[in-house]
């Protein structure tokens, strides 16, 4: 064996194992997008399956999701707090219109407040994944939150638009209750369109069309970019001597 040939580092192992312990720390991260994404996931699956009388409590984790999703994109001080007494009053508004009389869920005024919210999260997101020097997984699940939190953002959107208006938001199909309109927010967004509950009127008609026409842009701009330049470390990583076994030249020898 020749010195170069012992001199020559070995090509990094091309196993998945690091990335998903990667992945795993992500999600259990409290600096990470990752744990964004599984508050975002843990807000729908409350939203949709829990009561009326639940309201509050989706509240508070819809409280919690934007804290750390400005947190995590860094958001400036002043921005932070400002969002978080607007956070503190719709959680206050939650439990005041539940436990005051209303028999269903909070007023009109807490879903626009948390449409606001989760048009500004998003932003800030997607500010701070666009701005960093490189694409990785953080900035892959950066994208991703970002995507969920537009689609949550629409559905409030609607939500408050049902509660506002003089006619049943789906016309024969009623006003719509919370998970429904979650339901129909994300099937416009992917633009799956199953047709069982249609907006019967503007300005519904008006929002689900640029809803739809934003989240096939989003898809095609944004997360399409991100994961067609995303390198795992590992890749980055292996030596340039790798790449010259690769491209057809033949290996160079020391001489004795």
């Amino acid at each position: 064996m020749t010195p170069t040939e012992t001199a020559r580092p070995r090509p990094a192992r091309r196993g998945g194992p690091h990335l998903l312990r990667r992945l795993l720390l992500a999600f259990v991260s409290p600096n990470s997008y990752g744990m964004v994404l599984v508050l975002i996931v843990a807000t729908y699956l409350v939203a949709v399956s829990a009561s009326a009388r639940w309201a509050p409590v989706v509240m508070l984790i819809q409280v919690v999701t934007v804290w750390f999703a400005l947190r995590t994109s860094r958001t400036a001080r002043v921005v932070r707090i400002v969002v978080d007494a607007v956070l503190v009053v719709a959680v206050l508004f939650a439990f005041f219109d539940v436990f005051t009389g209303l028999p269903d869920e909070p007023g009109s005024r807490v879903f626009a407040i948390s449409a606001v919210l989760y048009l500004i999260a998003p932003i800030s997101m997607i500010r701070h994944v666009a701005t960093r020097p490189r694409v990785d997984l953080e900035t892959l699940l950066g994208a991703i939150g970002a995507y969920l939190m537009i689609g949550m953002c629409f559905a409030f959107a609607y939500r408050f638009i049902a509660l506002e208006s003089a006619i049943p938001f789906f016309g024969s199909a009623g006003v719509g209750t919370l998970d429904q309109v979650l339901f129909f927010s994300f099937t416009t967004l992917t633009t799956t369109g199953f047709g069982n509950y249609v907006p019967v009127a503007n300005p519904g008609q008006a929002l689900s069309v640029a809803e739809m026409l934003f989240g096939q842009l989003f898809l095609i701009i944004a997360v399409g970019k991100v994961i067609s330049a995303w390198q795992p470390a590992r890749r980055r990583a292996m030596p340039a001597q790798e790449d010259d076994e690769t491209d057809g030249s033949a290996p160079k020898v020391g001489q004795d």
